[in-house]
């Protein structure tokens, strides 16, 4: 690689706050805030909003949405636009 182009690249803690968890990797991300790992030393923490612990798809909470029940619904409802 040719040097001084590339980010640094070293670990990270990312952290999802929604579901209390954080895991250790390697990123070019960075960030002001740091945290004591459990192997004693500190590395920077990205607060994420969502990961794979607390993602729909994979926890298997996901819904699956009738869009065209929904439609119907709607015409039963209001009527077909154009219909006199």
């Amino acid at each position: 690689m040719k040097p001084g182009i590339h980010p640094a690249y070293g670990p990270v803690v990312f952290r999802d706050r929604a579901a209390n968890y954080a895991f250790l990797t390697r990123s070019t991300m960075t960030s002001d805030k740091t945290i004591e790992w459990e192997d004693g030393n500190t590395y920077p923490v990205v607060d994420v909003e969502i990961s794979h612990v607390s993602h729909p798809f994979y926890t298997g909470t996901a819904r699956v949405l009738d869009t065209a029940g929904r439609v119907e619904r709607f015409e039963r409802r209001y009527g077909r636009r154009g219909a006199r």
